[in-house]
């Protein structure tokens, strides 16, 4: 880990790190807030996913999230959304290749050897910051777009793993929709049931563990009706009795104002199930 950033922000730091990644054969950026109890004692961890196009930046520079992390006392990671470099296979568009991991283990070639980014977040990301940061093995996951499709599938696979889970925005049944589709197609092949494992809607049907979704959603959101489809995961969750709290934003779009404006709910949701406050 080498730190090429170093901010004093809320009385903590916003950091950021680079690393040779195993698991993705690349060197990957990840960033970190350290909020002031993390001089004292070992913090539990939020994880954040952005979405597409975005990097580690994206979010530590527009959320406003450190304030309500120093508040709490839990440390934020937020790494980039995809493998990097010139060896990395990438395609025209901005929802296929760098920038448009989608948080899963690709199987099809030229994807396989580098677009591992689910066992990256999943193992090998919180290896490392445990091993070398004061951070707890208490953690929470969340993210935005394709990052909330990320987090909630993550914490759907990974049952204990994680102590609380939300969403902005998340595609919630990439299956369905021509964002996922894409995706799926050139990572994964083309048998689309292979697909309903990294599926949100499909993966509620038959979760091993009840963990409670958190979802704000904006109303006003260019890709709702296309690309979203909340109601989708509703009407599985229902369904499958698994607890879901949708929220519904009038007048809220997709960007980060929209996160701006809720994220101080979603890390004190996080702190409660990770701090019992």
């Amino acid at each position: 880990m080498e730190r090429i950033e170093h901010r004093a922000c809320f009385g903590g730091w916003q950091d950021v790190y680079r690393h040779e990644s195993k698991v993705l054969g690349c060197t990957m950026n990840f960033a970190v807030y350290l909020p002031p109890q993390a001089e004292k004692e070992r913090l539990p961890v939020l994880y954040w996913l952005s979405g597409l196009t975005c990097t580690e930046q994206n979010f530590i520079t527009k959320a406003g999230a450190q304030r309500y992390a120093a508040e709490h006392g839990i440390i934020l990671v937020a790494p980039d959304t995809s493998p990097r470099g010139d060896a990395v296979a990438d395609a025209e568009g901005y929802d296929l290749g760098q920038g448009a991991g989608f948080y899963l283990n690709a199987t099809q070639e030229p994807w396989a050897r580098h677009y591992r980014m689910y066992d990256y977040i999943v193992e090998e990301l919180p290896a490392l910051i445990e091993a070398n940061l004061p951070a707890s093995a208490a953690r929470a996951i969340s993210g935005h777009s394709m990052g909330g499709h990320g987090a909630l599938t993550i914490a759907l696979k990974n049952p204990g793993r994680y102590r609380s889970v939300s969403a902005f925005s998340p595609i919630v049944a990439p299956t369905q929709v021509s964002w996922g589709e894409k995706a799926f197609t050139a990572y994964l092949g083309e048998d689309r049931a292979s697909w309903k494992a990294w599926d949100a809607t499909e993966l509620v049907k038959s979760a091993p563990e009840k963990l409670p979704l958190l979802i704000d959603q904006g109303e006003g959101d260019e890709f709702l009706v296309n690309q979203l489809r909340p109601q989708l995961l509703q009407a599985a969750a229902e369904a499958a009795g698994h607890p879901l709290d949708l929220r519904l934003h009038p007048g809220y779009d997709h960007s980060y104002y929209f996160i701006a404006s809720f994220i101080g709910e979603h890390v004190a949701h996080h702190a409660r199930a990770l701090r019992g406050a």
